[in-house]
């Protein structure tokens, strides 16, 4: 009787709240790649704090929007990862610490991927909401990449030309604007991936970057008509 009455009332969360939180997270995520990462990168250590509770407020907005704990559960090993590398870095600062950033981005990416894109996907009507929730999920995409190329940096010694992969706060920021830069096709050339492994991360972002909005039309043209029918 108990069981059944938690997930009635996870039912009517999920049911209330799943796409205003693609909304809110979309502005949470935004904020945190574009102005506490730059902020943190300048020295302006009270953003890291503003980190942790994106991450809280994160963990519970995959809930509501998942109604399962698998995608819970990982999000909090990404969490206590990130923690645990901050504690280190204040600490006894070393290379590892870098490791364990890149694993909380990369778990929190694709986790997050996996969730946004169930929900934004979903037969239904398109909503406002589920159209921001796709803005969502390419953030999603270029966090991931931002992971992947943390740990080919850190493994392969001068895997790209202009970036340095030292255990500090600038760091995230650096390779958040070398994934966009990359994911749209931008190509400043102030960073090139010249190890042959960065390459093929870097051909497999661009072809997402430009494949995603043709495909997310198609998609999102599709269920509305489906739902009209």
């Amino acid at each position: 009787m108990f069981s059944r009455d938690v997930n009635e009332r996870i039912s009517l969360l999920r049911e209330r709240w799943s796409d205003p939180l693609l909304t809110t997270l979309t502005g949470l995520l935004i904020f945190l790649m574009f102005v506490v990462a730059p902020l943190q990168a300048k020295g302006i250590i009270v953003f890291t704090e503003f980190g942790f509770f994106f991450a809280l407020v994160l963990v519970a907005g995959v809930f509501v929007m998942s109604g399962s704990l698998t995608p819970v559960i990982l999000m909090l090993i990404a969490v206590g990862m990130a923690g645990t590398g901050a504690v280190f870095r204040l600490s006894t600062p070393s290379i590892h610490d870098a490791y364990l950033f890149s694993g909380a981005w990369l778990i929190l990416g694709i986790t997050l991927g996996w969730v946004v894109a169930r929900a934004v996907f979903a037969r239904g009507r398109v909503t406002f909401h589920r159209i921001v929730g796709a803005i969502l999920l390419y953030l999603t995409i270029a966090v991931t990449f931002v992971a992947l190329f943390t740990f080919v940096g850190l493994l392969v010694p001068d895997a790209f030309s202009g970036l340095s992969f030292e255990d500090n706060p600038a760091l995230a920021s650096r390779l958040i604007y070398f994934s966009f830069v990359t994911l749209t096709s931008t190509g400043y050339g102030d960073i090139v991936p010249v190890d042959p492994v960065a390459r093929s991360l870097c051909n497999v972002e661009m072809i997402i970057g430009q494949l995603y909005p043709a495909t997310l039309l198609a998609r999102l043209v599709t269920l509305e008509l489906a739902d009209r029918r």
